[in-house]
């Protein structure tokens, strides 16, 4: 297991481990938006908080590109031009 690996674990990302192509999207996503927490969700799950103004968005997924697929529609969704975020 390569370095990077081992922070996949030790940030909870278990999961991730057998989707090299995947491990540099959570630092870029993370990046642009910092108030997301992504993490394990148990039960092989991995599950990401967005915070909302009234409570919070809760997404769980199998795999690490699943997860981080739904977060980019649902964060693109929020900034869309036009779009009221309430």
């Amino acid at each position: 297991m390569s370095w990077f690996g081992a922070d996949l674990i030790r940030y909870g990302l278990p999961g991730a481990i057998g989707e090299p192509e995947q491990w540099l999207r959570p630092a870029r996503f993370k990046t642009a938006h910092p108030e997301v927490i992504i993490g394990d969700g148990g039960f092989s799950t991995l599950q990401a908080r967005i915070p909302q103004p009234d409570g919070e968005t809760v997404i769980t997924r199998y795999t690490l590109r699943e997860l981080l697929d739904r977060l980019d529609e649902l964060t693109a969704e929020q900034t869309e031009p036009g779009r009221n975020p309430s």
